[in-house]
């Protein structure tokens, strides 16, 4: 069964294959040289090493008409009342500025890798394309109606592309203002946190009902509450944050390693709702214990940032750039509705076996939070 494959299967193909070419290098193994150390040299003074450098700065010095591929067996299609050529003598050459065409419209910024790989298949794919049309299959109504849904793939494709430049058009002033009404949100500081679980990682009685354990869980909480009571004493008595986290792990019955307690580079958009009053503090101030769902927190503020718009120009941008594309492509897809048939294609169908039942996997170690640190 012959099956679609639009232009992007192809670059998708070829990139496949350059990642695995590259996985496929064993690590040497033996230290690397010096830059000290001495290569044989040619005749012309230059080393006999094949160089992965040279020929990307060669490339960019070629004249456009160069030719880069040269296939000896494939015809260029002739004029119409021209003398065909024998198979023998035939040559299709495909020159710079042909094939960066190519490599452009499948994707800018084609690595040299990428673009090697794309060179290797395309003689492939010329030699089969021209077959084809010797043997008509280009009049063919299959394919006739496959090269109609991939055109309006294509379509889509490009659409969205203009879209994106649309999108991109971000006007200075929209920076600035986003910056000024979410400027709280840019703030960062670092801190010291400590994290004291809520119940204690201890095996449960045999027998007990539901009830025993309710019970047992909220006898641990009170306890894992006085505890975190106490390590908030002595961290208002300057003792370190290090060993009042590791303490607090030996308290609830974890053996696991206990997490570190510096977070740099903290927001509020990193933190839950029940813990941004920790960016009320000043710096140096300790908070008070904050009770979570997850277990009870202890933080201390190390310092702030208050960055400015020129330091999160990009990230602004890139937020800005993603709303409006999006809003872009909702008001699109919005004008349009479906219905289906129900009779000719069925009811939908439900994703999932009903009735098989989910794998127990026992509770991992309580673990705090975790923040999704902004990129510097």
């Amino acid at each position: 069964m012959r099956r679609l494959r639009p232009l992007w299967w192809l670059l998708a193909s070829v990139m496949a294959a350059a990642a695995a070419g590259a996985q496929g290098v064993p690590p040497s193994s033996t230290a690397p040289a010096s830059s000290q150390t001495q290569r044989p040299t040619n005749e012309s003074g230059g080393t006999n090493e094949p160089s992965r450098v040279q020929p990307s700065l060669v490339a960019n010095e070629l004249p456009p008409s160069t030719p880069v591929i040269t296939i000896h067996g494939v015809c260029p299609p002739t004029k119409a009342g021209s003398t065909p050529v024998a198979l023998s003598g035939c040559k299709t050459i495909v020159t710079r500025a042909e094939f960066e065409k190519l490599a452009t419209a499948l994707q800018l910024k084609m690595t040299p890798q990428v673009r090697r790989q794309l060179a290797s298949q395309y003689p492939r794919i010329l030699l089969m394309s021209e077959e084809a049309k010797k043997r008509g299959i280009d009049k063919d109504p299959h394919y006739v109606e496959m090269l109609r849904f991939t055109r309006m793939q294509l379509l889509g494709v490009e659409l969205d592309r203009a879209l994106e430049e649309e999108a991109d058009k971000i006007p200075q002033s929209d920076i600035n203002d986003y910056f000024e009404k979410n400027s709280r949100n840019f703030e960062q500081i670092s801190v010291l946190r400590i994290f004291i679980p809520k119940v204690k990682q201890v095996p449960p009685k045999e027998g007990a009902t539901p009830a025993d354990f309710e019970a047992a869980r909220k006898e641990q909480e009170a306890a894992m509450g006085k505890v975190a009571e106490d390590l908030h004493t002595r961290a208002a008595a300057e003792e370190g944050f290090d060993k009042l986290q590791k303490d607090a792990y030996e308290a609830a019955g974890i053996k696991a390693t206990a997490p570190p307690t510096a977070n740099a580079k903290l927001r509020r958009t990193n933190l839950p709702a029940s813990q941004a009053s920790v960016f009320d503090l000043k710096e140096g101030e300790l908070s008070p214990v904050i009770s979570d769902v997850s277990g009870f927190y202890i933080y201390k503020i190390v310092s702030r940032t208050r960055p400015t718009v020129t330091d999160a120009q990009e990230e602004i941008r890139n937020t800005l750039r993603g709303q409006r594309l999006q809003a872009l492509r909702q008001k699109l897809q919005g004008s349009i509705s479906s219905e289906f048939n129900q009779d000719y294609f069925g009811p939908e169908m439900q994703t999932g076996a009903p009735g098989v039942p989910r794998t127990m996997t026992p509770h991992p170690a309580p673990q705090p939070q975790t923040s999704t640190q902004p990129k510097e």
